[in-house]
């Protein structure tokens, strides 16, 4: 058999998604009216992306509960408001022949933030209580980068955190989405659970890599066990860059946990829980992802992806997809461009703008 294209076609759970090049999640973090409700940049931002050829698009992380925003700017999922705004943005999605996902986040104790833009201004960390923020919650109480120390959630809480999960998951699937992605990575909820640096619990959610993972694994089976049709990926931080703290030979464990709970793809990230020295560079963390491919679990690699040949030889070492980020803001048309440059002919272009091409 050759070797797999990013112009291939390929399946997730039957979803047939038309290629290999898949939009990561980008916090736009641009409701200025705090809402949650995604607004007019949002569907012309993600229009556009959807129109440039791209195979699946996951749109950024969006908060499942109010306090669980990483900034007021956030969109959401806890209201029907919410899900109705984001329909017709899913809908132009599918009109371009895009395949769509929405990233399901709860930032934990990195919740309450400053966007650092816009109705905000320019400042960041913590929004004070009394400015409008309020109490932040993780696996601990220890403090993260500088930000308000939160509280440490009971063990009886965290039944309404996974419930929380699901209700954004079936809201999802009436907005029209076609897939989830439960957000573990980057320093946020799931990930404070997964990392032995944030995580110093003694319940049956912490501990070993078992415990740890529990609440991820609770998510994934949940959404599976209420919504068994809907492709599910989980997003992971693969490694935390730091001594003591969650590795990639973790990581490829839990991914493959997350398989046997109901999970059909995982994406591997990196970093967000702690400052770390980070080699940052093209493909820097192909390798992560390599190695949980290496489970038997289909797996999409993020990270500094920046031309065709690149993303052909990143599937060359067994992952299943590429997700592009700041190229696809550089150039929205980029998975169009790269399908021209290895000189396959596609049907992905606007019909309005194929004198252009």
């Amino acid at each position: 058999m050759s070797a797999p294209s990013i112009t291939d076609p390929i399946e997730v759970r039957g979803l047939r998604v038309r290629n290999r090049i898949w939009i990561a999640p980008m916090c736009q973090y641009s409701v200025m009216a705090y809402d949650g409700v995604p607004t007019a940049w949002h569907r012309v931002h993600y229009g556009a992306l959807a129109s440039g050829g791209t195979g699946m698009l996951v749109v950024e992380a969006t908060a499942i509960a109010p306090e669980g925003r990483i900034t007021r700017q956030d969109t959401g999922l806890w209201n029907d408001e919410q899900r109705d705004a984001w329909r017709p943005i899913v809908d132009f999605a599918h009109q371009a022949g895009a395949a769509i996902g929405v990233q399901l986040s709860h930032a934990g104790a990195k919740a309450g933030t400053f966007a650092g833009f816009g109705r905000d201004g320019d400042r960041r960390g913590s929004v004070p209580i009394d400015e409008g923020g309020w109490p932040t919650v993780s696996a601990s109480d220890e403090a993260i980068l500088g930000l308000a120390a939160p509280r440490a959630l009971a063990t009886s809480e965290l039944d309404g955190i996974v419930a929380a999960f699901v209700a954004a998951a079936q809201r999802a699937v009436e907005a029209g989405f076609d897939v989830v992605e439960v957000h573990g990575a980057h320093g946020y909820l799931l990930h404070q659970f997964l990392s032995p640096l944030t995580n110093r619990r003694v319940d049956g959610y912490g501990g070993d890599l078992a415990g740890r993972s529990r609440l991820l694994l609770d998510v994934v089976r949940a959404i599976r066990a209420e919504l068994p049709a809907l492709p599910v990926l989980v997003r992971l931080s693969a490694t935390d860059w730091t001594d003591g703290g969650l590795d990639e030979q973790q990581a490829a464990q839990v991914a493959a946990w997350a398989l046997e709970a109901g999970a059909d793809f995982v994406d591997a990230s990196s970093g967000g829980v702690v400052l770390a020295e980070i080699p940052v560079g093209p493909g820097y963390q192909v390798h992560l992802a390599e190695r949980i491919a290496a489970e038997g679990v289909p797996v999409s690699a993020v990270g500094l992806i920046e031309t065709a040949e690149q993303a052909n030889a990143v599937l060359r070492g067994g992952v299943a997809a590429v997700r592009v980020g700041r190229a696809a803001l550089r150039d929205p048309n980029l998975p169009i461009r790269w399908a021209g440059e290895l000189g396959v002919d596609v049907d992905w272009h606007p019909q309005q703008y194929r004198r252009a091409y």
